[in-house]
């Protein structure tokens, strides 16, 4: 799965230096790696609730110090000290393995889906009730890993490998096994309780033997790498060239990433699922000057353990502990809020191939050509027939002729208030599903890539943002801010991702906009937003449950009201359908557009704009649901073809059928609890993405 990234001139000379670092500096890098971590390790023992400071911790170091302090150091820091350093030497290790078999420096196991292969394994034992120890456990969650990795390779291993569609696969296995180990989860609360802040990485240990016992693992394993470092050095200078030098490629890139699932699966059982520690570290100790990978491994194994370290740190100093915080945040989520960046930048940065030749993957239209009047009628009747069938549904069932009754009027009460109850919350799902299919229409055309749904690339979490902070900031504010909060961050996320994607200037000129960067810069805005959401809730002690419910997605409890918090959308739905010709031309590139009269630059501000509102409008009222916006308008396209006026109003048809299916789904499957709609259209838009990756197959990405 060799992947060459395209970096700027003076980044790709210094690259083929390879083992040319000098001494003095690796010496220097080093030993100032190594005292930054010894510092950090010290403020990191000082932290915590109990009294017990940085001077006591030294006492109790050398020597001295009290025995209350001794017990807080034994008995809880120092156990979540030495979990941060054996994860941290974990992620740094397999970073550098995986970015040096792919030549790839946004690759990382969480970047390539292994970390939440892992994670939704460890969940799934969590749910068959076994209880096992450090070492099965991490076996399990190896084998998590080591699939997620061949479904990436899978899926990544048709037609034109780029950097783009590799990081694409990624993400579509994270989302995957991440809506898998959420809906085992709702399945059984019980024997998976603790899991949901586990699953954002967290260092507490209640004693040393675990962190020991998976320490030993890791070390053994790291103690492998540097076996890998002459062929990974080589392995930079392209695959026949290593070849041509002696390095059998086909055993050595395997070699790597299967060292690197072992170290990540590893870490992953220890502390759940930590992300970007894996990329940034690496990436770092390059800057530094340090490149050959004897000298990368073990320096970047030691910035990540000081790196996690004092992203933990920094959580107990944003939420401090103490008996009036219930909780805690999180470690991954402050790692999320420093890598997202730091992803966005490296993302834009590189060069997918995609900007001139088209996105990483294409969709094609209708191969026959059915009467569009049968097709939409279809579609409307196929989804009034889901309604009335999802009337039906929930913890309590009611037949056919009794919701007819409770429509005419003429009924008992009980089934008029379960009716009363049920159609207003379908409404809402129908009328949310439709405006965020156009939404995805509409950015998807004007970014030319089919996988730019408003979940991947960031305007969901933007607008989650815009309405927490308002919940957060402004608890008595009126009900109609929450949906302008929500629109104001949904739109100006997507404009920051946007502005971030079309890269630095180059001899003055802008370049244009690559399709493929836009959504990999959109997953590290939205990691960022949705970490500073999880601040948000942990911080203000808000309602978690109820948090997460509205964050997966959720219909629940919604009457007309919510109506009325979808009514702009459904006006600028109807907008984009109306221009639905300029939306036509943005598909087609800048050249012909340009040619044809269209004012590109606002035309795309304008129907962006439109996108923004919609998705984010939508994510106001019933919460983060994901992949309507990209399944729906691929399955209209097919349809109906490519014109934008006769495939918006199917792609609403069909996302409002998708959000309406999904909602009758969650109210069933395990009545009285219900499943987030949010969770169910993942569990059904990941496997789709994963069947949408894998058709493209010839060499220009088109199906």
């Amino acid at each position: 799965m060799a992947v060459p990234v395209r970096l700027p001139a003076r980044t790709a000379g210094k690259s083929r230096q390879g083992t040319g670092t000098r001494r003095p500096r690796a010496l220097l890098v080093g030993g100032g790696l190594g005292l930054v971590l010894c510092a950090v390790a010290v403020v990191h023992l000082g932290m915590g609730s109990s009294g017990v400071g940085i001077a006591d911790v030294v006492a109790v170091l050398t020597g001295g110090g009290t025995a209350h302090a001794e017990d807080i150091l034994l008995g809880s820091r120092l156990p979540r000290t030495v979990t941060g350093l054996v994860v941290g030497i974990a992620v740094g290790v397999s970073g550098v393995l995986v970015q040096g078999a792919t030549r790839n420096p946004l690759a990382a196991p969480d970047t390539l889906g292994v970390n939440a292969g892992a994670y939704f394994a460890v969940v799934l034992v969590a749910y068959t009730g076994l209880d096992l120890g450090p070492v099965p456990s991490g076996a399990a969650a190896f084998a998590g890993g080591l699939l997620a990795i061949g479904i990436v390779y899978l899926l990544s291993s048709g037609g034109v490998l780029t950097p783009g569609r590799v990081l694409l696969a990624g993400a579509t296995v994270a989302l995957a096994g991440t809506a898998a180990a959420e809906f085992l989860q709702m399945l059984d609360v019980e024997a998976t309780r603790g899991l949901f802040f586990w699953g954002n990485g967290t260092l507490m240990q209640s004693d040393l033997q675990r962190p020991l016992i998976t320490g030993a693992v890791v070390l053994a394993v790291a103690c492998a790498a540097p076996l890998l470092a002459r062929p990974l050095d080589l392995l930079a200078l392209g695959d026949e060239t290593a070849s041509a030098m002696g390095v059998r490629v086909e055993r050595i890139r395997p070699a790597a990433f299967l060292l690197a699932v072992l170290l990540s699966a590893t870490a992953v059982s220890l502390a759940g699922p930590i992300g970007f520690i894996g990329l940034i570290a690496p990436v770092i100790v390059r800057t530094l000057g340090i490149r050959a990978h004897a000298l990368l491994i073990p320096m970047a194994g030691v910035l990540a353990c000081a790196v996690l370290l004092g992203a933990d740190a920094l959580s107990q100093v944003i939420v401090p502990p103490s008996a009036v915080y219930t909780s805690e945040i999180p470690v991954g989520v402050v790692t999320a809020l420093v890598g997202g960046p730091v992803f966005m930048l490296l993302a834009r940065r590189i060069s997918t191939g995609d900007a001139d030749t088209g996105a990483a993957v294409a969709v094609s239209g209708r191969r026959r050509a059915p009467a569009y009047a049968v097709v939409l009628g279809g579609g409307l009747a196929v989804l009034a027939l889901a309604m009335v069938v999802s009337l039906r549904l929930g913890d309590v069932q009611i037949g056919y002729g009794q919701i007819l009754s409770a429509l005419t009027g003429v009924t008992d009460p009980v089934t008029e208030s379960i009716v009363s109850y049920r159609l207003p919350r379908i409404l809402v799902a129908a009328l949310a599903g439709a405006a965020l299919a156009v939404a995805g229409a509409a950015v998807q055309a004007v970014v030319r890539n089919p996988l730019a749904e408003p979940g991947l690339i960031g305007v969901t979490a933007g607008a989650s943002l815009g309405a927490v902070t308002v919940i957060v900031a402004v608890p008595a504010a009126p009900a109609v801010a929450l949906p302008a909060a929500a629109g104001i961050g949904g739109v100006l996320m997507l404009f920051v991702v946007v502005l971030i994607a079309r890269g630095p200037r180059r001899a003055g000129v802008r370049p244009g906009l690559d399709p493929t960067r836009v959504v990999l810069v959109g997953l590290g805005a939205a990691a960022t937003a949705m970490s500073l959401v999880n601040i948000l809730v942990v911080s203000s002690q808000m309602n978690i449950s109820a948090a997460l419910s509205w964050l997966a997605g959720s219909t629940y409890g919604r009457d007309y009201d919510a109506l009325g918090w979808l009514a702009v959308p459904a006006v600028v739905a109807l907008l984009l359908v109306v221009a639905a010709r300029p939306v036509n031309l943005l598909a087609l590139g800048d050249e012909l557009p340009r040619a044809l009269g269209l004012e590109l630059g606002r035309a795309r501000l304008l129907v962006l704009g439109a996108g923004a509102v919609l998705a984010a409008g939508t994510a106001a009222a019933v919460g983060a649901v994901g992949f309507v916006g990209l399944v729906a308008p691929h399955l209209a396209r097919r349809l109906v073809g490519n014109n934008g006026a006769r495939m918006m109003p199917m792609a609403a048809i069909l996302g409002a059928l998708l959000v309406v299916t999904a909602d009758a789904i969650g109210r069933w499957l395990l009545a009285p609890t219900e499943i987030p709609v949010g969770i169910v259209t993942a569990l059904l838009g990941a496997p789709y993405l994963v069947w949408l990756l894998r058709r493209t197959k010839s060499s220009d990405g088109a199906m």
